[in-house]
């Protein structure tokens, strides 16, 4: 069983069928069974050419990076005592991560406190006799001399006991800061000493990366920065999940190039990322939609055709005596965007042209749209 499909090899079969009414009505038969596939057209979906803004898409590569990274150190020197984390650790700000053996601190803070105590009752002291002799007065035998030397002695004691209070505090200070702690919230990334060694101010501990606000930077070629703007839109890719496109939005334009790579660097932020597994040091790829400042005639992706020796056409959809033909353009193709094809010349806006069913099409072909 065969199938006619056009117009001219229709009008062969009635030629045929003629001389087959001399002959055999057998023939004639098999003929009418197939006379309606004969004219039948070929059905295709079309849309129209449109003038569009062409929007240039981007694709470029980057690293997930962190707000906040830090190789936590002791501010004072001492022997690790314990360690309250490992690679890997979750923590909160505030969260003790290394402690520093901290007795002999202990100690001098306990007799900073004695002499704070001390100074206290002394001046305590000193303002007791020194109200009585104001009480008493030079007239019973208090000679001014005496009051002027209490006065003194009072001013003494409470700048002894200024200081002995700021010693304590200096001393209470310098015990806490035999914890180490995480100043903000974050994943461990490395530990870096171990308990018993000695560590000095400036010693590495502990290595934290923050994991909330990351961002994604991007290494960009200089020829779009003067194009990229806040309100340019971008779709997220991680490597590690590639089916999953998130949208960001442009944070900052650094304008300080690469000299050597001739780049700039983007860095690009997203509300969508709590959902995707991200972590700082992951390899993201984003679409930098751009808009190039004009327009042009655009037709959908599935109505181009490309022939292996470099041509692109597209078939033109023109009524003819109320049916509906199809011709054959030869076109010049542009940029590709949104399932769009530009159209530099061959083609104007507002012609009908087959997007689906134009793969085994012809010249002057009936077709119907379905």
């Amino acid at each position: 069983m065969f199938q006619l499909r056009f117009a001219a090899r229709g009008v062969k079969l009635l030629r045929t069928m003629k001389r087959a009414l001399r002959t055999t009505p057998a023939i004639l038969i098999l003929c009418l069974s197939v006379l309606p596939e004969a004219f039948a057209a070929s059905p295709v979906e079309t849309s129209a050419s449109e003038r569009r803004p062409l929007i240039q898409v981007v694709t470029v590569s980057g690293t997930v990076t962190s707000p906040q990274s830090a190789i936590l150190s002791p501010s004072i020197g001492g022997l690790v005592e314990k360690t309250l984390v490992d690679a890997g650790d979750r923590v909160e700000q505030g969260s003790i991560v290394v402690t520093l053996d901290s007795e002999l601190g202990r100690l001098t803070l306990e007799r900073a406190i004695a002499e704070e105590t001390q100074a206290r009752i002394a001046l305590e002291d000193a303002q007791r006799r020194l109200t009585e002799a104001e009480d008493v007065g030079p007239q019973r035998g208090i000679a001014e001399t005496e009051i002027k030397s209490l006065r003194a002695e009072v001013t003494r004691n409470q700048a002894a006991l200024k200081a002995a209070a700021a010693a304590t505090r200096q001393q209470d200070a310098v015990v806490r800061r035999h914890d180490v702690r995480a100043p903000f919230a974050g994943v461990v990334s490395r530990r870096l000493a171990q308990v018993g060694e000695w560590v000095n101010p400036g010693d590495g501990l502990v290595e934290l990366v923050a994991t909330e606000g990351l961002r994604f930077d991007f290494r960009v070629p200089q020829t779009y920065y003067a194009r990229i703007t806040k309100d340019t839109r971008v779709d997220l890719t991680l490597d590690a999940v590639p089916d999953e496109v998130v949208p960001g939005q442009v944070q900052a334009v650094v304008p300080v190039k690469d000299p050597g790579a001739r780049t700039f660097l983007l860095r690009i932020v997203t509300d969508s990322h709590h959902a995707l597994p991200v972590t700082p040091g992951m390899s993201a790829r984003a679409s930098l939609r751009i808009d190039t400042g004009r327009e042009a005639v655009v037709v959908p992706r599935d109505a181009l055709l490309m022939y292996p020796d470099g041509r692109k056409t597209v078939w033109i959809v023109e009524g003819n005596d109320g049916e509906l033909t199809v011709r054959e353009q030869r076109v010049d193709a542009g940029m590709e965007f949104d399932g769009f094809v530009e159209i530099r010349g061959g083609l104007e806006a507002g012609l009908q042209i087959v997007t689906r069913g134009n793969e085994s099409l012809r010249d002057g072909e009936v077709v119907v749209p379905r």
